[in-house]
């Protein structure tokens, strides 16, 4: 049991973490200025005990009364969608943002865990992508608002965790799915199971030969708490080794929503990665942690989600 601040707690991640946290005892203060996030997302924790909310920009000074065990840095614009409309916003949570919150972590005696991002590997030429693998970024391309924010973040957590002695964890998150997401994050999952819940057509950019991991939100959660919970300082993958093309996503969503919609392809967005598939060798023999959840359950369970929600 302990305090722990959440950045970015009414955002699709943040918000699993803080009924995660919560459900395990912790006391939990949420940080968030609702510029991607989303209030409906924590308010049925409104009134709990342990829990509280507080509007603000991490980008800003922080201050936050009382102890604090744990700080968890998710604040971020994370679809492309947000990050291209908000690249300056996403410079700035990623390092003003990381610089305030660490220096919290440094006044309060805390543990510091940051969220980074498999954006870090770029457009990867080594595969899968290990810890180790630098990536292979363009930090002059319209992605890099993102991709460099995330890699100035796990820096200067380090440099914090060296100079000055913080205790630091690192998640690598691979694209995650799950309940809470929101209809227009520009995802390639929630795109695709909103348009085949609409009956509309699903849009694929490119050939649709790129591939990706999807991670279902639980097991990531699981995956994060399992690192925060460890003495793991270095940069660890979460997400899920099974790996595949949009196009494939495209099959699988239209038959667990029963869609009849067509396919249609768009041009390629510049920088958008050919393959993304994590290695999770060093979660599996740290934290025991590796993915239960398969795509076409975690599927079902968020396409149940979004019908509730858009009142399908």
């Amino acid at each position: 049991m302990g305090r722990v601040v959440v950045t970015g707690g009414a955002g699709f991640l943040g918000s699993h973490l803080c009924d995660a946290l919560l459900a395990r005892g912790d006391e939990v203060v949420v940080l968030d200025n609702l510029v991607s996030g989303d209030l409906r997302n924590v308010e049925h924790l409104f009134g709990t005990e342990g829990f509280q909310f507080v509007r603000h920009d991490v980008s800003n000074y922080i201050w936050v009364p009382g102890p604090v065990d744990v700080v968890l840095h998710f604040a971020s614009p994370a679809s492309p969608k947000d990050y291209l409309e908000m690249p300056i916003q996403t410079l700035k949570v990623g390092s003003l943002g990381t610089h305030n919150t660490l220096g919290l972590a440094k006044d309060k005696g805390a543990r510091f865990l940051l969220a980074s991002t498999s954006e870090v590997y770029g457009d990867p030429t080594e595969h899968p992508q290990t810890e180790d693998y630098w990536g292979n970024v363009n930090p002059v391309g319209p992605r890099g608002v993102y991709d460099e924010a995330k890699r100035f973040a796990e820096a200067m957590t380090m440099a914090y965790h060296r100079y000055h002695g913080i205790d630091v964890r690192i998640v690598r998150v691979f694209n995650t799915y799950g309940p809470s997401m929101r209809p227009d994050d520009g995802r390639v999952v929630s795109n695709f199971l909103v348009q085949a819940l609409q009956g509309k057509p699903l849009t694929v950019y490119g050939d649709g030969s790129q591939s990706r991991s999807f991670c279902y939100v639980d097991d990531e959660i699981r995956g994060i708490l399992a690192l925060l919970d460890s003495d793991l300082t270095q940069p660890v993958n979460i997400g899920n080794p099974d790996e595949f093309t949009v196009l494939e996503l495209a099959e699988v969503v239209k038959d667990v929503t029963r869609s009849t919609s067509e396919v249609v392809f768009e041009p390629l967005p510049v920088d958008d990665p050919a393959q993304r598939r994590p290695d999770i060798g060093l979660a599996r023999e740290h934290l025991g942690w590796e993915p239960d959840v398969p795509l076409r359950e975690g599927l079902v369970r968020t396409a149940d989600w979004f019908r509730r929600t858009l009142g399908l």
